[in-house]
């Protein structure tokens, strides 16, 4: 029977690092990844970029983790967004920073991170398997051992780390594995659901396809729930699709939607689009009555073609009880104050997300108030060790995902192996006697 200091399952970003973390303490570890290659997740992160982390002010990093971000402060003091930056820089990734705080590599080649990371695996001499299925933990004397594989072989470790991500993207392994185990252990999971996932909405401009396609760039997003209170404020690109919305703003508003629709079962939740979120709506009433006025004899549809994307003006108009052929002197008050209101909270009724396999990242899973924050450890059994996506934390996109995996994943690798060798001492050297 095979055994090794650490035993990481997952050979994704969370896992990659905790493998890279145990290994720099001189741990002897072993990486199971049941698929094919390492890295998959990661290839593909960041449109197949990486985006490698965040590099906004610790405060701002943590206020985007908006799936138990408080659980993340000390692993993120210890290997945040600075120390990431450190890391990948010392393995030969030049990085850039671009907007919003975002880091890439200057490859733009999220290959390039994912064959650094698993070439420092093998300088320090990690063991890798691929094509390992995990059964189960090995549990005994009250601590996990080890596991035991498919094909019924028993690999044991002073230390197991779960890092299979949850049940997002399965094209890459997060097949959501992780959770039974987890119970298996007698952790408790939080109910799953999706984030970061595009919107579904009912509204007849998406069940007739008028706007499909059509991107708006740096719009203002407000969801409500059903009592009129404001859920969320996001600001970003959306784009319209044939079930609804999609862009990075959209996905950022599906956490909110998938725990609204948790906790209150709502069918359906209103979203307004301001299409001018800089401008206030006197303000936009004045630039389109100017407008307006310049052009008086031509069709209102045609003259906003200088304010407004053009598929987007015969759906406005609709909303604002104007005939497309209208001209300005044919125009009332109440009319235009209407078309301003449609501009500056166009009408989305969001009736739910896609499926959570569609989404880009998996809310909920293993619950953290049974983690401690500072190792990544179970509080429940000793010697298992949690990181990533399999845990119930996560974050909006944008790199704050991936900061937590390697974050989380830094913070296991480190406190498993300095476990093994405090446990490897005790047998050692035998208990002391401290007087």
């Amino acid at each position: 029977m095979n055994k090794y200091d650490v035993i990481v399952i997952g050979g994704g970003p969370a896992g990659l690092m905790a493998a890279a973390a145990a290994g720099r303490q001189g741990a002897r570890v072993l990486l199971l990844e049941k698929g094919d290659r390492l890295g998959r997740k990661l290839i593909i992160s960041g449109g197949g970029r990486c985006n490698v982390t965040n590099r906004k002010p610790y405060d701002d990093l943590v206020r985007q983790i908006v799936g138990n971000g408080r659980f993340m402060y000390s692993a993120l003091r210890q290997f945040g967004s600075e120390e990431i930056i450190r890391f990948f820089e010392g393995l030969g990734i030049r990085l850039k920073e671009e907007d919003n705080g975002r880091m890439f590599p200057v490859t733009d080649r999220a290959v390039s991170v994912a064959a650094a990371l698993i070439e420092h695996l093998k300088e320090l001499g990690v063991a890798v398997r691929l094509h390992a299925s995990v059964a189960r933990l090995l549990l005994g004397d009250n601590q996990c051992e080890g596991v035991l594989l498919e094909g019924g072989e028993k690999i044991k470790a002073g230390a197991v780390i779960v890092a299979v991500g949850g049940k997002s993207v399965p094209k890459t392994g997060s097949t959501g594995d992780g959770y039974a185990w987890a119970a298996q252990a007698g952790h408790t999971i939080t109910p799953l659901y999706p984030t970061e996932v595009p919107l579904k909405a009912s509204d007849s401009y998406i069940r007739q396809r008028t706007l499909q396609g059509l991107s708006l760039q740096d719009v203002g997003l407000t969801l409500i729930d059903g009592r009129g209170k404001r859920l969320t404020a996001q600001r970003g690109d959306i784009i319209f699709t044939h079930f609804g919305l999609s862009g990075p703003a959209a996905l950022r508003v599906s956490h909110y939607v998938s725990v609204a629709r948790m906790k209150d079962g709502a069918n359906s939740l209103p979203l307004t689009l301001d299409l001018f979120p800089d401008r206030g709506a006197d303000r936009v009433q004045q630039e389109v009555t100017g407008l307006l006025a310049g052009e008086p004899k031509k069709a209102v549809k045609n003259v906003l073609r200088a304010m407004f994307a053009e598929r987007l003006i015969p759906v406005l108009l609709e909303m604002a009880g104007i005939d497309e052929a209208t001209t300005q002197p044919h125009l009332s008050k109440e009319n235009l104050t209407a078309l301003v209101r449609a501009a500056k909270a166009f009408p989305v009724t969001v009736t739910g997300t896609l499926s959570l396999e569609e989404a880009f990242v998996t809310g909920g899973g293993v619950s953290v108030k049974e983690i401690d924050p500072t190792t990544m450890a179970s509080r429940l059994v000793p010697g298992l060790f949690f990181a990533g996506e399999v845990m119930d934390v996560h974050a909006h996109t944008g790199g704050y995902n991936i900061t937590v995996a390697f974050s989380s994943g830094w913070a296991a690798g480190q406190a498993a192996a300095q476990r093994t060798q405090e446990e490897e001492a005790l047998h050692r050297n035998g208990p002391q006697d401290i007087r």
